[in-house]
This record gives structure tokens, C-alpha cells and sequence, in this order.
């Protein structure tokens, strides 16, 4: 028996293969599949079976792309009620692999289908050696329970028998296969580590030391960290099968006047993927903020508009067509065409740009210390606002500015401030769409601000690992 791990960095997700001499099983597949017909070719097997644990709410799933690749079968939860050719588990089923017996516990809690899948080499013995968990058990942390409205507590109550009634029965040994990692929204305090075992979380993941079933899910129906927009929206579309990545619109790439004459003449938007200082430089107006090296599927899925196609502008077409990759994961298949040539190509026609200012940590203290007047808007998650922030400063997340723009004056002087300068170019971006003039975006973020020695250094910011928005444990 093998086991081959798989991790996806910005949405922290992670696959698997499990294979035996001559076939394997791929456990809940990313959208673009490529890696493990490859894996698969090389390690001599041929994929036969496609576990999913549940109807991933972060990604798309690649379930029924591998499966038209193929030929393999899909295995999921018979209460998911799939509309899509599959094998409807129920708890009890097993599923033999060679000499692997794979036994099915349901285990719903992070969402109502969720299924683990217990893994037996009964080749070395009758123990289970691995389990493939989803989200209901994580390395330092337990899947969140409130992503279906109003059903928070119900779910958070099934979660705690899945874990203490069922996974935590489990041997001490039995190595832990969560589907996520440190970064994820699907948890709120993950750990970096991809893997752990049953004794090690039972002695160190504090959710599990909350025994008693009421607070168990009093603390995770309350400081919750906030779920993207493209988290429901995703689960409904691996419910129904998700478009074949082969069905899909190629991405056309533009000179400057095609590029233009489809922003005059059809319902789009612009996504520009470049380096926050070069968008800040010269970009298109009304074009989004969306750094390649933030997070940009997590972001993207998060604020880009449901009713318009999209144009990239990126750096490069290798750089145009990670972005489609990355939006694509999650559910975002509207990319149309790519600005071929870049900026350069634009301006060189003339075309209309806008730019921000970029202001310096020493720029902005002098502000702070200085009598001029501005707003400076604080657009990280909250629980980094609490950590630390600049004295005065106001705190909208980056998402939320969407609506809540409407708190902020248009006629004043706001300074965007973010950890790194990444996000506040976004919320920047949409504050000009919304209207607003007078912005600057500070370069660095509070991450350069305390470098410099003018504030205390934000502790979530510097998590190396992990996410920006943790919540309260």
C-alpha cells in the first residue's frame, strides 16, 4: 500500500492517491486532474476508484473530470444526492482495493453528506493504519460547522459525534488524512503540519479537549472567521457535477484594440493580476486588484461579479494562464480573453489609464503625526485589527467594502492599509469602481509600518503558515 499527498497552496487544500500494485484511488481530486493521470502512469496503476469525503465548499472538485479520463468510478455519500453517475455510500459500506479494505463512516458535521474513509493494509493486519478524514478532523483544529444557514448547531452537534463517537475510536496509531491544511477557511486554527495521527490530536488539538457537548458547539457556533462568497456557490456546483475543464471556453488572447473594443462592447470585468505597485502604477479603470501573489483564487472567488465575463491582465500569458487555473478551482470559468502585450500595449495606443499612490511606512507615519486630514482604513480581517492597528484607524475587511463603502465619505483622503499592501490594493480597486477619488494604498502594509518601528508588529500577520483569518478559539 502507498499513500501519495498532494497540497494545493492558497486554498491549502489537500489530495491524495492511494494506490496497491496494479490499481489506486484518488481521494478528493482537484479541478485540473493532469497531476495524477501522471502519478498514476508512473507508479505502474491505473486510477479504477474517486473518493470524495464530501461536496468540497472552497474548490471545484476534479471528480468528473478524472472520471471521463479514466473510466473510474465516483464514491461519495448516498445522502449528497448527486445528480451525476456514482457509487452512493452509506455508513458500514466497504470498498476493497487489492489488499486494502477502505470501510466507510459517515461523519457529517463540517457539512450534512460528509463520509470518512478508514483505511485496513491487510497485508500487515486487521488495524486501521490511515484515515482519510475531509474536514471533519484537521491537524490542530475540527471542520467549521456554519456553513449552511441556520443549521450551525445541528451541524456542530453531528460534528461532535463524528469525532468523539466515531474517529476518536480509532487506534492512537491511525494516521490522520485531513483534506485541509494551514490557509483554509474550512477550519479557523489549522496547523501547518499535512498530517497527524489520532493519540497526537487527542492530546494536543484543543477543540477536542472541550468534552462537553454544549460548549463543544457553543465554540463553534460563535467568532467564526468570515466564509467567502464562492463557498456555497461551490458546493451546489460539485453536487451537480461540475463542467469538464475540456467544455470550457478557451481563453482568447487580445491585442489592445480587441481588448478595448470587448470592454466598449460586452458585459465584462478586468482582473488585474499584476503586482499591487504595478497596478498601482498605470492599470485599467475599473479593473480589480488581484495580486497572483496573494491569494488570489480565495479573493477571486470571493468579490468578483457572478454576471460578467473576464478579461485578465497579467505580466505575462504563463502568468494569464495560472490565473485561469486558479479561478477556475474555484468555480470562476468566465475568463474570455487576455490583454496580449500587457500594459505596455495599452498605453502605447493611448488608451485611458488610473493609478494610486503608493505611500511608504515613513510616508504614512508622517501623516499620522502631521496635521492633515484622512481617513485611514484598515482592511484586514478583524481578529488582525484586534492583534494590532494604527491608533485611529478604522476597520472594514476587504470584502465587505463592497457595501459597506457606503460608511465612508467620497469627498475625503483615505489611506488603505492591509499586512502587506496586497489586499488594501484591492479594496482600493473597488472603492474606485464605487466612486471614490482621493486614495492611496500603502506599500508593505503594518507588516513594513512596525518593521519600521512606528507600531507593534501584528502576531496573525506574521503566522508563516497560516491564514489571515483566524478566529478566536
Amino acid at each position: 500500500m502507498l499513500i501519495k499527498h498532494y497540497f494545493i497552496n492558497k486554498i491549502a487544500h489537500s489530495s491524495y492517491i492511494l494506490a496497491g500494485s496494479d490499481v489506486c484511488a484518488v481521494i478528493d481530486p482537484q479541478r485540473d486532474i493532469d497531476i495524477y493521470i501522471d502519478e498514476a502512469r508512473a507508479l505502474g496503476v491505473v486510477i479504477t476508484h474517486i473518493l470524495q469525503t464530501h461536496l468540497h465548499a472552497d474548490f471545484v472538485s476534479g471528480h468528473l473530470d478524472l472520471a471521463a479520463k479514466t473510466g473510474a468510478k465516483i464514491y461519495l455519500a448516498k445522502s449528497a444526492n448527486c445528480s451525476f453517475e456514482h457509487v452512493a455510500l452509506s455508513e458500514g459500506d466497504t470498498i476493497d482495493i487489492e489488499d486494502i479494505v477502505i470501510k466507510v463512516l459517515e461523519t457529517p458535521g463540517h457539512t450534512p453528506e460528509h463520509l470518512s474513509y478508514v483505511v485496513v493494509d491487510t497485508s500487515r493486519g486487521d488495524d486501521p493504519v490511515s484515515a482519510f478524514v475531509g474536514d471533519t478532523l484537521f491537524v490542530g483544529d475540527v471542520g467549521r460547522p456554519d456553513l449552511f444557514p441556520n443549521r450551525a448547531e445541528e451541524l456542530a452537534g453531528k460534528l461532535y459525534h463524528s469525532l468523539f463517537d466515531k474517529l476518536l475510536k480509532l487506534p492512537d496509531f491511525c494516521e490522520v488524512l485531513p483534506a485541509h491544511g494551514a490557509g483554509s477557511l474550512c477550519g479557523r486554527a489549522m496547523g501547518a503540519k499535512w498530517r497527524s495521527t489520532i493519540g497526537y490530536e487527542k492530546k494536543y488539538n484543543t477543540a477536542l479537549h472541550i468534552m462537553d457537548k454544549i460548549e463543544f458547539i457553543k465554540s463553534l457556533t460563535k467568532d467564526m472567521p468570515p466564509a467567502p462568497d464562492h463557498f456555497s456557490r461551490s458546493t451546489t456546483v460539485n453536487c451537480n457535477g461540475p463542467v469538464l475543464i475540456s467544455q470550457l471556453p478557451r481563453m482568447k488572447e487580445l491585442n489592445a484594440e480587441s481588448f478595448k473594443q470587448m470592454i466598449n462592447e460586452e458585459n465584462v470585468a478586468i482582473v488585474d493580476t499584476r503586482s499591487y505597485l504595478a497596478f498601482g502604477s498605470q492599470h485599467i479603470p475599473d479593473s480589480w486588484s488581484l495580486d497572483i501573489n496573494g491569494n488570489l483564487p480565495t479573493f477571486a472567488g470571493w468579490v468578483l461579479p457572478l454576471d460578467k465575463k473576464l478579461l485578465v491582465v497579467s505580466d505575462s500569458f504563463k502568468e494569464a494562464k495560472d490565473t485561469n487555473v486558479w479561478l477556475r478551482r474555484v468555480g470562476i470559468d468566465r475568463i474570455v480573453g487576455y490583454l496580449d502585450g500587457g500594459m505596455a500595449d495599452w498605453v502605447t495606443k493611448g488608451y485611458k489609464t488610473n493609478h494610486v499612490i503608493q505611500i511608504s511606512a515613513e510616508d504614512l507615519h508622517d501623516m499620522v503625526t502631521g496635521t492633515d486630514k484622512f481617513v485611514l482604513l484598515d482592511v484586514r480581517a478583524p481578529l488582525e485589527y484586534e492583534d494590532a492597528h494604527i491608533e485611529g484607524a478604522i476597520n472594514i475587511p476587504v470584502a465587505d467594502l463592497r457595501e459597506r463603502h457606503i460608511e465612508l465619505n467620497k469627498e475625503d483622503t483615505i489611506i488603505a492599509i492591509c499586512s502587506s499592501g496586497n489586499r488594501s490594493s484591492l479594496g482600493v480597486s473597488i472603492m474606485r469602481q464605487k466612486g471614490f477619488r482621493n486614495l492611496y494604498n500603502v506599500a508593505g502594509g503594518l507588516t513594513g509600518y512596525s518593521a519600521a518601528g512606528y507600531a507593534k508588529q501584528c502576531n496573525v500577520c506574521q503566522v508563516p503558515h497560516g491564514s489571515r483569518f483566524y478566529s478566536k478559539i
